[in-house]
């Protein structure tokens, strides 16, 4: 028996995590145990799915559909295949140097696959709410695909660009508002936790939940968290804090958590994403409206709106920040006060926000098809309990060589 720590980074899917689809019910923990039994098995890669031809009215660029477009599971739409343009083999390695086949994840009812990324460039670029127009959004911390920019799309993603998380297999853009110190810095983050988790396809919780349980289509995006142009906040996400003196709990924004989180530890942004999907579109024009959370009914039963009837593998992300005197602890906060700050918190034509609290992410996903396959079919619909890129079939994705646990560097300027 092997055993494996992952420091401050996992989020463990706990006996109550499936509870934790509802957004209030997300959970983070700063350490966690994982046992990993060695067993002989030969890797093998799961196939692609076997997709048909459909038409579609609205394609992921709001653009018509031409012919040939390909459906996704239960004909549901998402953006035909583009080839992985590198040889995809080099970069998946025997899990944990044995083939390893990590341990089920018996007693819970959801399927968990979790990695780490590094940051990523800053940025005032977000292809999604400002297409092709570079320089135009509050600033932002990326990671995931590093050739991202105003002008990314699924295809361009899939076809250029490195990746922080592990490695290129995961050509998928994540981006957050950057952090920054109050005295013209950015702070970076040590590192991003990502952690996918869905019930088994096979579960008959999935018809309760909705009318299925599919894979992630080719070419979905979408923003969840604080919306910046309604002002409302889909309560998704809380602060918290890891460390030798830090008192850990879900906290509502920077201010709050602060106050428990002295110099030396590590204070956290925690994002869930949506879980409900309306399997008619990649994007809308909100950038919101296609996706949506599940809630708990008069029965005690969570389930997707009509609406949104097809469950996904939802992700929860936390982005971990060292602490360092440039943030207030006081636990008290007045506007101009100088102090760690979203670059979303104070935006033109729009009064200043308690920091923290316009927290929100933004994603297109951009994942190598067979890798996607893999980590569904084995991870979450064998209900197996996988970390550290982890695919659940004796393989896993190699990690980026430069890989730390510390931001370097951890400031840089705030770009012009």
């Amino acid at each position: 028996m092997k055993k494996l720590w992952i420091v401050g980074a996992a989020l463990v899917a706990a006996s109550s995590a499936y509870a934790a689809t509802n957004v209030a019910g997300v959970t983070q923990t700063a350490a966690n145990l994982i046992t990993v039994v060695a067993a002989p098995a030969t890797p093998a890669a799961v196939p692609a799915k076997v997709l048909t031809p459909a038409n579609s009215p609205v394609d992921a660029e709001g653009l018509p559909w031409g012919a040939g477009r390909k459906t996704g599971p239960l004909g549901l739409i998402q953006q035909p295949v583009v080839e992985t343009n590198f040889k995809a083999d080099d970069l998946l390695v025997p899990a944990w140097g044995t083939g390893a086949i990590p341990q089920s994840g018996a007693p819970d009812v959801v399927g968990a696959f979790r990695f780490i990324c590094m940051p990523g460039h800053v940025a005032k670029d977000d292809p999604i709410v400002f297409k092709n127009q570079p320089g135009k959004s509050h600033l932002h911390q990326f990671f995931g695909n590093t050739a991202v920019n105003a002008f990314s799309t699924y295809g361009s993603l899939r076809k250029s660009g490195d990746s922080t998380c592990n490695n290129r297999l995961n050509r998928s853009a994540y981006w957050i508002p950057a952090m920054l110190n109050g005295k013209g810095k950015v702070v970076r983050p040590d590192y991003v936790s990502i952690y996918y988790k869905r019930l088994p396809e096979s579960s008959p919780a999935c018809r309760i939940e909705g009318k299925a349980c599919v894979e992630m289509p080719r070419g979905l995006r979408f923003v969840f968290g604080f919306n910046m142009g309604t002002g409302k906040s889909e309560n998704n996400f809380y602060f918290n804090c890891d460390g030798p003196t830090a008192v850990p709990n879900h906290y509502p924004d920077l201010v709050t958590a602060a106050k428990f989180c002295p110099v030396g530890n590590r204070i956290g942004a925690v994002i869930q994403a949506p879980s409900c999907w309306n399997g008619r579109q990649l994007d809308s024009t909100s950038h919101r409206s296609h996706m949506a959370f599940p809630s708990y009914g008069w029965d005690g039963i969570l389930k997707c709106p009509t609406t949104h009837p097809y469950v996904i593998p939802t992700f929860t992300l936390g982005a971990w920040y060292t602490v360092d005197e440039d943030l207030d602890t006081s636990g008290d906060w007045s506007e101009g006060k100088s102090t760690w700050t979203l670059a979303s918190d104070s935006m033109p034509g729009m009064a200043t926000q308690r920091p923290g609290t316009t927290f929100h992410a933004d994603w297109i996903g951009a994942w190598d098809d067979k890798v996607l396959a893999m980590w569904t079919e084995n991870c979450i619909n064998k209900l197996l309990n996988c970390s550290g890129g982890d695919l659940g079939n004796g393989l896993q994705l190699k990690m980026r060589d430069d890989f730390t646990w510390n931001a370097t560097p951890r400031l840089v300027d705030i770009p012009n």
